[in-house]
């Protein structure tokens, strides 16, 4: 098991913690990593668009001019997509972006991830993560004592109002609940911060 060190708030050291090293010693696998976020990137998709062809705008195909003699170019409709109000051509239809992913990929997917910031010494460990007000000024100080450089994940057992608060305005400074964890996030982030709250609670839940 690796020792990592614990901090708190005031990015003082506290003590040490052993992580388990069948979570946070897991190979890195890039492709599957990949593979993952893909996925959980073309989940996010709406696939809303949409957009009417020239058989579907409203209206009548009857041509606008006769065929010769006009000295103009042959229209056949003003339904066509040359015409203002006319059809798109290729026209965008709702469509489903999904990509299934099975369990178990995405779980090594995201512990393969996590190892790799803990072992690139990406990984921060305090003793727990609590705001005594909802300010911004809360939020900044814990940032600014840590010195980050970057943009910063904090993944805790619980999101209350006052962390959810203070973090709000502060654009490189994410939180994530251990029950919403991702890939994408940790991956996206320069650096992890975890509660030791969280640890217990990424045990308990990916522990085969």
């Amino acid at each position: 098991m690796a020792k990592v060190k614990v901090y708190n708030m005031q990015a003082k050291e506290v003590g040490q913690i052993n992580l388990n090293d069948d979570l946070f010693a897991v190979e890195y696998n890039e492709p599957l990593i990949h593979e993952v976020i893909v996925a959980y990137n073309a989940n996010q998709r709406q696939g809303t668009k949409s957009a009417l062809t020239r058989s579907e705008v409203r209206g009548h195909a009857k041509k606008p001019w006769r065929q010769k003699g006009t000295g103009r170019a042959r229209q056949g409709s003003t339904k066509g997509p040359q015409w203002k109000g006319g059809g798109i051509v290729f026209a965008p239809k709702p469509r489903d972006f999904s990509k299934k992913v099975n369990k178990q990929k995405k779980r090594y997917a995201l512990l393969s991830a996590l190892s790799t910031k803990l072992k690139n010494g990406e990984v921060v460990v305090i003793d727990k993560f609590e705001f005594a007000s909802p300010k911004t000024k809360e939020a900044k100080a814990f940032v600014d004592a840590f010195k980050f450089n970057g943009s910063v994940l904090v993944v805790n057992d619980k999101n209350d109002k006052n962390i959810k608060l203070a973090s709000a305005n502060l654009p490189k400074f994410n939180i994530e609940e251990v029950s919403s964890l991702n890939v994408y996030e940790v991956v996206a982030n320069k650096t992890v911060v975890l509660s030791q709250s969280a640890i217990k609670e990424i045990e308990e839940a990916y522990e085969e």
